[in-house]
């Protein structure tokens, strides 16, 4: 049996605004951390070489991965296709019949006089 930390989802909801940041912010985050610890081992490690060279090229090209990745959402990861078939049912169902025509007919009478002394009924 597989554990997971997130309860399953019963609907096909997108993550909360929220959660999608955090992803985001930590994804940047890290990958500006690798820039750092290039642009620190470009400089440190001597002698230099060819791999300086694959550092700097780090230093340099990582900020704009980093934004660029940061910056595309949930949205864009999630650009697959859905098959409209599949949500159809397998068979068609006959046609309801027309409902029955009804027709209601309000009518107001005057009500009825009261019997009073002076007339009779």
């Amino acid at each position: 049996m597989k554990s997971s930390s997130h309860a399953p989802s019963a609907t096909s909801l997108p993550r909360a605004p929220r959660d999608d940041v955090d992803a985001r912010s930590i994804r940047y985050l890290v990958t500006m951390g690798i820039r750092v610890a290039c642009f620190v081992l470009m400089v440190v490690i001597t002698p230099y070489g060819w791999y300086t060279w694959v550092f700097g090229a780090a230093a340099i090209f990582l900020p704009y991965i980093a934004v660029v990745s940061a910056n595309v959402g949930q949205e864009g990861r999630r650009n697959r296709r859905e098959d409209p078939e599949a949500a159809l049912p397998a068979a068609p169902t006959a046609p309801l019949p027309p409902p029955a025509a009804r027709v209601i007919r309000i009518e107001e009478t005057r009500p009825a006089a009261p019997n009073t002394p002076d007339r009779p009924a």
